[in-house]
């Protein structure tokens, strides 16, 4: 559990190949990570949950920066 007074950590991803051809599971990751489009740019919380959906669909996204 995160106390009041502590800052998540921040992830930037980046997706970089269209959805064309993807599962339709990996589609809703994307957009629940929420990416649309070719070279559209997500900063998220980094938690575990997010990491887990980035890991699904690594192939299409690129990880940009991680802030601390």
């Amino acid at each position: 559990m995160v106390k009041s007074n502590e800052k998540l950590k921040k992830i930037t991803i980046r997706m970089k190949k269209s959805l064309i051809g993807c599962t339709k599971s990996q589609r809703q990751t994307m957009l629940g990570l929420g990416l649309r489009h070719c070279k559209d740019v997500s900063t998220l919380e980094n938690t575990s949950s997010v990491r887990g959906m980035i890991k699904k669909s690594i192939h299409l996204l690129e990880i940009v920066s991680e802030t601390k």
